[in-house]
């Protein structure tokens, strides 16, 4: 018999009247795109409502646990500003949070579903097999659904190893309704009985999932549309127990192209990848917000939210049907936009660790290389490579003091660098303002654009073609001994070549 005053203490524990959403990842590794939208919309449907934003580690399946995948969940979400209201870590009304935690839940409310008519111990061989949920053809009918309760008592008396499956109807149909897709009416009879409670004694991911939604007074379910053809179960087990049933939100697929979704297999990038690979949190947060989801009305045209205009503008009304493409150039357009966007000082701590990769010489300060970069850097990633001739000028070929729209060739380029050597050895303080009327003054003596004058310069400080700033920045930064000594390595190059 079930223990019906033990349910009925924790039906009482479940708090009621407001919006209560959960992000309920498995610790099985890092956190992919997918999973990071989810856990998005979870956290503004709870915040745009003054809501309850709930973490649940779902841990049953403990062949797939990944040791550090918990790590990564709160580490994820700490920096992605999803703060929670009640977690494993934070404790709340309606805990454990973790699945593993509220094994002996799930046995007696499986038990008390057989009670009811909606479930049933199955002793067959097929037991231990995974709970199915796909309505396309009709599944086989489990023999033990005619045992009576008699017989199935006496064969656990008896020892016998036994699940408990789901009692499907076989006749009639089952609606939900789904906040994105709409009124869905499936066949029951396309329906398998559904292992609930496994023989070791662990439930399956859907009744685990069914339990743990209403014991915690989870109005919002957010999920993926892969799970859409297991919602006609999770109804019949709602209405088994005589619970009310959620709202249901089911996100369209992120892809990696029009035919196949992203996953770790083929090598997708995780959270922790794109981080990695110099993207910001801020600017990855918002690109995956917009992946199934579109503001709306006088916003619709927005792309750049802040946290706060997130949770302001987020409605279900704006989720898509259609699966998501992720875009990686689309990704590095939002990066770029919250690189040039932040404050100076900001941009220069993040960028300082990538900075200092090539730019060992502390005498080049990294707020001023920081400066440079901040308006020509997409990625962070980036940088390194973008300031490796600092520390050191890169052998060069002379050709490249020949720049056409410059106008600049090599005789000319020989001229200005031994016109302007003196000149900036002469000048009694090293500034962007000497520097950039030294150059200004010599260019307005040969009756020429400044162009002219400054190409030959940069090209000798720095030995590239494509630089995060001109003559007069790079010259400042290198300092005086260095630029005239690297000016007199570009006119021995340029002597050489003629």
């Amino acid at each position: 018999m079930a223990d019906l005053n033990w349910i009925m203490e924790q039906e009482a524990k479940i708090p009621r009247g407001g919006v209560r959403t959960r992000f309920a990842p498995s610790p099985t590794g890092y956190m992919h795109v997918g999973n990071l939208r989810t856990a998005l919309y979870t956290w503004l449907i709870a915040r745009h409502a003054g809501g309850t934003f709930i973490l649940r580690i779902e841990d049953t399946d403990q062949n797939r646990q990944v040791e550090g995948a918990v790590d990564v969940i709160y580490k994820t979400l700490a920096e992605c500003g999803l703060d929670h209201d009640e977690g494993p870590d934070v404790g709340g009304p309606v805990a454990p949070y973790i699945q593993t935690e509220r094994r002996g839940f799930y046995q007696k409310y499986a038990e008390w579903l057989v009670e009811r008519g909606h479930a049933y111990y199955c002793f067959c061989d097929r037991a231990d097999s995974v709970e199915g949920g796909a309505f396309s053809e009709t599944p086989p009918t489990d023999p033990c659904r005619a045992l009576t309760p008699e017989e199935a008592d006496a064969r656990r008396a008896a020892g016998e190893p036994y699940v408990i499956r789901q009692r499907i109807p076989r006749e009639g149909t089952t609606t939900f309704h789904d906040e994105v897709f709409g009124n869905i009416t499936v066949e029951n009879a396309t329906l398998d009985d559904q292992v609930l409670l496994k023989q070791d004694g662990l439930p399956t991911y859907n009744f685990a999932n069914v339990v743990d939604d209403h014991m915690m007074g989870i109005t919002h379910v957010v999920r993926g549309s892969e799970y859409l053809s297991s919602a006609p179960k999770y109804n019949l087990l709602y209405e088994g127990f005589g619970w009310p049933i959620p709202r249901y939100v089911h996100c369209p697929a992120v892809m990696r192209d029009q035919h196949n979704k992203m996953s770790k297999r083929h090598v997708d990038p995780s959270y922790e990848d794109l981080i990695a690979q110099g993207y910001l949190t801020d600017a990855v947060v918002n690109y995956v917000v917009l992946l199934g989801w579109s503001p709306r009305r006088e916003i619709a045209e927005q792309e750049i939210f802040s946290r706060e205009e997130l949770i302001s503008a987020f409605d279900l009304g704006g989720i898509s049907k259609s699966p998501a493409i992720f875009d990686m150039e689309k990704l590095r357009h939002f990066n770029s936009a919250y690189i040039r966007a932040m404050p100076p000082e900001r941009f220069a701590a993040v960028a300082e660790p990538y900075i200092r990769q090539a730019v060992k010489n502390p005498a080049y300060d990294a707020g001023a290389l920081a400066a440079l970069l901040q308006q020509r850097t997409e990625v962070l990633t980036e940088i390194p490579e973008k300031l490796d001739f600092f520390d050191a000028l890169p052998d060069y070929d002379a050709a490249l003091f020949v720049h056409k729209k410059s106008r600049t060739d090599l005789p000319g380029s020989l001229e200005t660098l031994r016109a302007l050597a003196p000149r900036f050895a002469a000048l009694p303080g090293w500034d962007a303002d000497a520097l950039s009327q030294t150059m200004c003054d010599y260019a307005s003596e040969c009756g020429c654009k400044n162009a002219k004058i400054m190409w030959p310069v940069r090209i000798a400080l720095s030995g590239k073609a494509v630089t995060p700033g001109g003559a007069v920045e790079i010259a400042h930064i290198l300092g005086q001994e260095e630029s005239l000594s690297r000016i007199a390595r570009g006119i021995e190059k340029l002597e050489g070549a003629q």
